[in-house]
């Protein structure tokens, strides 16, 4: 049963209630020997609970046997959380405290008025595969989640050695502490906060390193349109909570990057524009009927500077004149703004890893591969469609979120397996109507495929699987798929 859910999200997506109709239009009863009045959504839902109890070890073994099986490479895993807007009131009361309850919280889809669940994907870099997923409860906070994360990828890596990618939720006290007592190396940005804007606006960029990478998306450009990143090193600082936990020192890695940059710059002087209209138009209106007093006028100045983020470089005052009224005077600090323009481009990156083993350039470029983990959760909500969840009990949410997160593994090894068996340029033709080279996807594999067609064979006369179009050989090829062989009905 779970095996069809599996095989359901990865042709066409369906709520529980749909898989039976799904079922009888696709061949599931000669691959998995299972009648399709049989997939209906009590029996379902049945097989949800069935596995509920079993989420960790299914996620652990089966994440550790696609690594074997498949030669993937775990020395650098990419770890985030993302979260599933869920429909139904879900009240606290009803539902299991051993399993991850949904509840309100900080929503990616920004849905507020609807509960959620969480989940939370371990990228291995070699092809991008979710080798390790868990379901968290709406209400968990991302920061509290790294430590047991990183416990389950080091059991799951066993002896070898990895590096730990993540988001700025890695960056606190105790898990940093963690890490370091596990000998885990980690790479993660630094929250804002924690570095303040002198520290960028005293750093010397011609001195800075240039990064020998080039983000894909510009690989086509003009030398001098490509984005330009340098890097410099020094030491970043976390204290604790208590006065007698040890200071610890890690590297930090101070990255410029020309586009980031450039964006800061435009979204500057956009902010600065809107802000500037909206005094003019208030200058206008000063003394007038609604705006008598230097009160009134003030107080919409603040709304205006603290909506516009102005606020560190507006100045500004009231005269009163006994003719006119209130008369309103504003300018924008050009010192501040320049203060402000020195720190364009500039973030910080923690590396809890030697530098004998990655340079400030490869540190930065080991965390660029952290958009990984943000495409296989662009899968995981799209093809796969993960929401949105209409299950009754959050046993069976986890468990439901766990199969497709199961769906997603055998998706992204699709996708694997036929890039790598394509050679190292990794494109092929036939994918678009217009014939062009593109790296295939497993979207775009399982496309195609799915308009493969089943012919029912009898005793004397096997079934037969009708290919249509060149590409779809070509994919079953790549795939290693022998087309002539179909699975028989179980017994």
């Amino acid at each position: 049963m779970i095996e069809a859910m599996v095989a359901n999200r990865l042709t066409s997506p369906a709520p529980l209630v749909r898989v039976g109709d799904w079922a009888r239009t696709w061949a599931v009863e000669e691959v998995f020997g299972i009648e399709a009045g049989l997939l209906n959504d009590d029996r379902l839902a049945r097989a949800l609970d069935a596995i509920a109890p079993h989420l960790e070890k299914i996620a652990g073994t089966v994440g550790a046997r696609a690594v074997a099986e498949f030669g993937i490479d775990t020395a650098r895993l990419h770890w985030d959380m993302t979260s599933m807007s869920v429909h139904g009131a879900y009240p606290e009361q009803d539902q299991d405290e051993q399993y991850p309850l949904i509840g309100y919280g900080h929503p990616k889809d920004r849905r507020f008025d609807l509960k959620q669940v969480q989940a939370g994907l371990a990228v291995s870099a070699d092809g991008g595969i979710p080798i390790h997923a868990r379901v968290f409860g709406g209400g968990a906070a991302e920061v509290s989640q790294v430590v047991g994360a990183m416990r389950d990828l080091s059991q799951l890596a066993g002896e070898q050695k990895f590096l730990m990618v993540a988001d700025s939720k890695l960056v606190s006290y105790r898990n940093v502490a963690a890490l370091l007592d596990a000998g885990v190396e980690f790479i993660a940005p630094v929250p804002a906060a924690q570095v303040q804007d002198e520290v960028y606006a005293a750093l010397d960029l011609a001195r800075a390193q240039v990064v020998d990478w080039v983000p894909g998306r510009d690989a086509g450009k003009p030398a001098d349109q490509r984005e330009v990143y340098r890097v410099l090193e020094d030491v970043h600082t976390l204290t604790g909570p208590r006065k007698r936990d040890p200071v610890l020192r890690v590297r930090r890695i101070l990255v410029h990057s020309t586009a980031h940059s450039k964006g800061q710059q435009a979204a500057r002087a956009n902010r600065l524009a809107k802000a500037s209209a909206e005094l003019d138009k208030l200058v206008a209106a000063a003394g007038g009927r609604h705006y008598k007093t230097g009160e009134k006028i003030a107080a919409r100045v603040g709304v205006i500077a603290a909506r516009r983020r102005v606020v560190s470089c507006l100045r500004w005052h009231i005269t009163e004149d006994e003719a006119d009224g209130p008369r309103l005077h504003w300018h924008f600090d050009q010192e501040a703004l320049e203060t402000e323009a020195a720190v364009d481009g500039w973030y910080a990156l923690l590396a809890g890893i030697p530098r004998t083993a990655a340079g400030p350039a490869q540190v930065l470029i080991h965390y660029k591969g952290q958009g990984t983990v943000e495409r296989r959760y662009h899968d995981f909500k799209g093809p796969l469609a993960v929401t949105p969840v209409f299950v009754q009990h959050n046993r069976r949410v986890a468990a439901l979120i766990q199969v497709i997160c199961l769906a997603l593994l055998v998706f992204c090894l699709i996708e694997r397996q036929v890039r790598r068996a394509l050679g190292p340029q990794q494109t092929m033709a036939g994918l678009y109507p217009d014939n062009r080279r593109v790296r295939p996807t497993g979207r775009m594999v399982l496309y195609h495929l799915g308009e493969l067609t089943l012919r029912i064979g009898t005793i004397t006369d096997p079934p037969m699987v009708q290919i249509t179009r060149g590409v779809q050989l070509h994919l079953l090829e790549l795939l290693g798929i022998d087309v002539t062989r179909t699975h028989r009905p179980r017994t």
